[in-house]
């Protein structure tokens, strides 16, 4: 059985083979996560109620509020009857930066850009300096194979999206999961930035669709390569091609589709 604060067991009622009988499932935790910065409300987001530092980092830097870890000075997570509240303690200058920005806002588990009133903001990443590292095709498809018996909770529930940072032989270092896509990712990102990893040393992979704002994501962090599983969408191909984000989906074990960026995988 998972841990129960990420999922917990439900009684259900099986169909199948021209029976029917009494089981149990084990079923995914969907939470309220109130995030706040200093005591100003910013966001509820709906998340599995695992790594929450992790995501307190990643959702701060792709939200614009910090540029790196140090603007961070801590993270108290506190939970409550309806949920979870995490406070985040911003530098001075992040805060008052923040503060001047700041826009109310609603999020789900399938929305990575509510609340924005400006399309322009959903642009907030910019083009990486540099050229962008070379990755071999066997080395996306270790990293898909090792990723399938990383993902514990999506084993034990199937119910989940898991987000993967693998070093570009393919070995997966890190493995974060959550019912929401978007905060799969975030929680990868905020885990990668305390681990203070270098953003060019490794490939992205997530167990979704890529959209736009996953290739958004993943530009904020810096890293260069994105590996999906599903397919994109067509906003989520151009923005890959405007960010020089290596752009790899519908990624199966024995099958990879290039976006943008084929010269550089290496066979």
């Amino acid at each position: 059985m998972s841990d129960p604060t990420t999922s917990v067991p439900s009684r259900i009622i099986a169909f199948g083979d021209g029976s029917v009988r009494d089981d149990t499932r084990e079923v995914a935790v969907e939470t309220p996560v109130q995030v706040a910065f200093a005591d100003v409300p910013f966001a509820v987001m709906m998340l599995t109620p695992a790594d929450l530092v992790d995501f307190a980092y990643g959702f701060s830097l792709t939200e614009g509020v910090i540029e790196r870890a140090a603007q961070i000075r801590g993270v108290e997570v506190s939970p409550q009857d309806d949920g979870v509240r995490l406070r985040i303690a911003l530098a001075g200058d992040r805060l008052h930066a923040h503060l001047a920005r700041q826009r109310a806002m609603t999020g789900r588990t399938g929305c990575g850009v509510c609340g924005i009133d400006d399309i322009e903001a959903l642009r907030r990443a910019r083009a990486a300096d540099g050229p962008a590292p070379h990755v071999s095709v066997q080395a996306i498809e270790r990293a898909l194979k090792a990723l399938d018996t990383r993902q514990t909770l999506n084993i034990a529930t199937r119910a989940v999206h898991g987000a993967a940072w693998a070093a570009l032989d393919g070995e997966i270092a890190m493995v974060r999961e959550d019912v929401g896509r978007h905060n799969a990712l975030d929680k990868l990102i905020g885990a990668a930035l305390r681990a203070e990893v270098d953003p060019t040393s490794g490939v992205v992979v997530i167990t979704s669709r890529c959209s736009f704002e996953m290739v958004e994501k993943t530009a904020s962090f810096g890293a260069r390569t994105l590996v999906a599983i599903s397919a994109p969408t067509s906003l989520a191909i151009e923005r890959a091609r405007a960010l020089d984000v290596t752009l790899v989906a519908i990624a199966r074990r024995d099958t990879l589709t290039v976006f943008h960026g084929a010269d550089r995988l290496k066979k």
